[in-house]
């Protein structure tokens, strides 16, 4: 297995950061659904996209972002090197544990599901519907498909 942080392969995300009108000061962070910048990302395949609301992923640091994900979109197996926490923000998320994707062994995440993953846990998902899901633990944050063909940096 092969693979890079998520951070060091989204697009733009150092002028991204720099330019998010919501970054934190050292004073309450507080922002609405309308203020997020969507970006998409490379270490995910065509049709998600991303918003980083707070952190460095690269860093040792607290982050949180969301990903929207379209209608019919598959996560292929994979880790991440941290803690993973979801919130099923909005439609529902089928997830689950492994290392071969596989429908029938997915839980449905409606809306206010959480889940929470190892680090090196590999796990895999889908959505039926357009799903907001956000993720948030500390970083530095990376994801490395199982299947080296499913990373689309390859």
């Amino acid at each position: 297995m092969s693979g890079s942080s998520l951070s060091a392969s989204m697009h733009g995300e150092e002028e991204a950061m720099a330019s998010l009108p919501y970054r934190g000061d050292g004073r309450h962070l507080m922002v609405t659904a309308e203020e997020l910048e969507w970006q998409s990302i490379a270490s995910m395949a065509p049709g998600a996209v991303m918003a980083l609301l707070e952190g460095d992923l690269s860093k040792a640091e607290p982050f949180t972002f969301r990903l929207k994900l379209p209608a019919g979109y598959i996560v292929a197996p994979h880790i991440h090197p941290a803690y993973e926490r979801v919130t099923v923000l909005q439609g529902t998320f089928h997830f689950a544990h492994g290392e071969e994707f596989d429908r029938d062994r997915t839980m449905a995440l409606k809306e206010g599901g959480f889940a929470i993953m190892p680090p090196g846990a590999p796990m895999f998902g889908y959505t039926e519907e357009e799903t907001i899901i956000q993720l948030h633990g500390t970083g530095p944050w990376g994801i490395e498909y199982i299947n080296p063909e499913d990373d689309p940096r390859n």
